[in-house]
């Protein structure tokens, strides 16, 4: 009798399949029976070696699971010639059996490399991305290249089709139900698959083709293994520098070091002797893995340890928000007239006090999405020159004529500094790119500055006092 491969909610079911008593079996890996049914189960991420297993042993089955076929229709529209980069991750996706991580910079072209695979597996796509702003980008890219409509899952649209683009949030709660009507799985930003609330996305798909799109692969808590486990290897990997001139815009990094004025000098010195002698009396060290959750934990066991945490977080908001740093935005922004200037800060906070003291406009996550559109498209046509902003702008928003970048804050991730970066570099005619790093010269900031600097692009800054 043939076996019965089903999906069943982010699930493989297996009926009929005799019984597997060899523990080396691979379909006893892939495998296990679930004591509620009697049947087999498998989470729906292992379709493709479960059905290679079964074909490569002859075992007859009826796949009932598979809800999609081949799409032959599924053309590029015109002529689209990719540059060598992208030809190469495409060759090298290919390689790796269609499943697979691509890092490549902000700029280089990513959205395109999603389109040659798409056309090159010709199967129902599902592309996930981190907000509804992207997806709408996604949209109207795959529009422009293919003849097909293309649906929306999230943001109030509810439209299914062939080629759909969703977010994360949306993809989380609807895989269970979706999970077996697409081929290739396209995860933009893939970094954030790793997270618990997002990693059904591609555990629940039975998605045999997997294309992970990514800037920076690199995670603050080590999942890079877990996003490799659910989307396939790093295939291809090329960096800012690799493609600096001729595909990105020529750019340099300049630090500029600042002091802090006498009074702000005192009240960090005070709040960071709070919070630097509760480290030294509880024993802690921050530089361990366990360090930063034990330092939390014994904060909030004692009032000795609320006060050390307050010290903590104001000797880093007055290293972050000094007066110093407003006056070296100013002249910044002064230097360049006539650019299109980003601004980055770590929190809403400072990002609205800028907004007041420059009478400029904010944009940060509580910005309505009608307002962010229309910001975003006076920037573009040169009617706003500054935007200010915390981490919305991070990734994915497309702003292809910012040339200038001024980092008044952020952490220590080299992820979102290469980001920040990335938003500067799309290639225009004659266009070069700067990004201001904007640095208080106390402890509390230079550690963030030497974590974040892990990375070749920022080999080439350079301090500016």
């Amino acid at each position: 009798m043939a076996v019965e491969l089903e999906f069943e909610n982010g699930t493989l079911v297996a009926s009929e399949l005799p019984p597997l008593q060899d523990a080396e079996d691979p379909l006893v890996r892939l495998l296990v029976v679930d004591d509620r049914t009697g049947r087999y189960r498998a989470p729906a991420q292992r379709y493709r070696d479960i059905v290679l297993q079964l074909k490569a042993r002859q075992i007859p089955f009826q796949d009932r699971a598979r809800q999609f076929d081949r799409l032959d229709a599924l053309t590029i529209r015109g002529q689209l010639t990719p540059f060598p980069h992208q030809a190469a991750a495409l060759e090298a996706w290919c390689k790796g059996g269609f499943r697979g991580i691509v890092e490549m910079p902000t700029g280089a072209g990513k959205t395109i490399l999603a389109v040659l695979a798409i056309a090159r597996t010709r199967r129902p796509t599902l592309v996930v991305v981190p907000t509804i702003d992207l997806m709408h980008q996604w949209q109207r890219v795959l529009e422009k290249w293919f003849e097909v409509p293309v649906g929306m899952l999230g943001g109030g649209s509810k439209e299914r089709e062939d080629l759909t683009v969703t977010t994360y949030d949306s993809a989380a709660f609807q895989t269970e139900f979706h999970g077996n009507q697409f081929g290739l799985l396209v995860c933009d930003e893939c970094h954030h698959l790793p997270a618990p609330a997002y990693r059904f996305i591609a555990e629940g798909s039975i998605a045999p083709f997997r294309l992970g799109l990514t800037a920076t692969l690199e995670r603050a808590d080590g999942g890079e293994h877990l996003a490799m486990e659910l989307l396939g290897q790093v295939n291809y990997r090329v960096p800012i520098d690799a493609l600096e001139g001729e595909y990105l815009a020529p750019y340099e990094i300049e630090t500029v070091r600042v002091h802090l004025d006498e009074d702000e000098q005192e009240r960090y010195d005070l709040a960071r002797e709070l919070y630097i002698n509760f480290l030294r009396t509880s024993g802690v060290n921050l530089s361990s893995p366990e360090g930063w959750g034990r330092f939390i934990y014994l904060c909030h066991r004692s009032d000795e340890g609320r006060e050390a945490f307050q010290g903590y977080r104001e000797q880093r908001r007055i290293a972050l928000t000094c007066r110093a740093k407003i006056d070296a935005l100013w002249s910044v922004l002064r230097r360049h007239r006539g650019d299109r200037i980003i601004v980055f800060t770590e929190d809403n906070d400072t990002v609205y006090r800028l907004s007041r003291l420059l009478f400029m406009p904010a944009l940060t996550h509580q910005t309505r999405p009608a307002e962010r559109k229309q910001l975003l498209e006076q920037f573009a046509a040169g009617e706003l020159p500054v935007l200010l902003t915390s981490k919305v702008l991070n990734e994915g928003v497309d702003v292809p004529d910012a040339n200038v970048g001024v980092i008044l804050s952020g952490s220590g991730s080299v992820r979102e500094h290469v980001q920040r970066l990335g938003r500067i570099l799309r290639k225009r005619p004659d266009k070069r790119a700067v990004l201001y790093e904007v640095l208080t010269e106390v402890a509390a900031e230079s550690g963030i500055s030497e974590r974040r600097r892990q990375h070749r692009a920022y080999d080439r800054a350079f301090a500016r006092s």
